[in-house]
């Protein structure tokens, strides 16, 4: 462990940029030589910042499908999916292994109820001093805010998709 003061980040909101912060904080962390491992919660695919991640020797796992945005249809196997990130998180946070682990849309999980809450703020409160770690999604329990030492919220002002743009390759996917 490089860094002995390890934080806790949340980037929430419903505004652009909250995976792209975090990964812009694994690329300066690399860009110092830390190690970083980021689990995608709710995601599944080739999007392009993997591409870049590789190259940078940021170890990335996938813990959900693609495009998963309808809390009123889980699936139980999304849900035995998401528990088990909360698990490898653990593990991978407690091994000490890594000096910043990024858990992108973990709020989502906990918003559509894939994961419990407490799971979550137990595993804050008990994080080793020396790591770093990232959270994001749109929507926070307040308790998780407090346990926080940085929440930027991203809120959007104007943004293209409201005229009917499509994600595009190298911007937005």
């Amino acid at each position: 462990m490089k860094n002995k003061n390890g934080k806790i980040h949340i980037y929430i909101g419903d505004g652009k940029g909250k995976t792209t912060a975090a990964l812009g904080l694994a690329m300066r962390a690399r860009g110092a030589g830390l190690k970083v491992i980021v689990l995608q919660f709710l995601k599944k695919g080739k999007y392009s910042e993997l591409k870049s991640l590789q190259k940078l020797g940021v170890k990335v796992e996938q813990l959900g499908r693609r495009n998963f945005c309808n809390p009123k249809k889980v699936k139980p196997d999304e849900k035995k999916k998401a528990q088990a990130g909360v698990m490898l998180a653990s593990d991978i946070i407690f091994s000490k292994k890594y000096d910043m682990v990024i858990l992108d849309e973990i709020n989502v999980a906990i918003k559509f109820c894939l994961i419990q809450e407490e799971e979550l703020i137990d595993l804050l409160k008990l994080k080793p001093k020396g790591v770093e770690l990232i959270l994001t999604g749109r929507g926070l329990p307040k308790q998780l805010i407090k346990l926080a030492d940085y929440v930027t919220e991203m809120k959007p002002i104007k943004h293209p998709f409201k005229n009917g743009l499509e994600a595009r390759l190298g911007i937005e996917e």
